[in-house]
C-alpha cells in the first residue's frame, strides 16, 4: 500500500505545476505522467517526486530558451 502523503489529487498537482487540470490530462494522454488510481475512489494520484522532476526539467529548458 503506498503512502499517500507521498502523493497529489489532480488539482494540487495541477497548482503544484502552474498548469490547468487539462493540462494534466493531456499530459497523462501523451505519457508525460503516468498517475496512479486510487484504490477506493479511482481519482488520479500524482507522484510528488514525479512532478519534482517534471518541474526541474520544465525550468531546465525555460532556461534554454532565454
Amino acid at each position: 500500500m503506498p503512502n499517500f502523503r507521498d502523493y497529489m489529487m489532480i488539482q494540487e498537482a495541477a497548482d503544484f505545476l502552474g498548469v490547468t487540470v487539462m493540462t494534466l490530462y493531456r499530459w497523462d494522454a501523451a505519457g508525460k505522467l503516468s498517475p496512479r488510481r486510487h484504490p477506493i475512489n479511482g481519482y488520479r494520484l500524482y507522484k510528488r517526486s514525479e512532478l519534482v522532476r517534471l518541474l526541474k526539467s520544465m525550468d531546465k529548458k525555460r532556461k534554454k530558451t532565454t
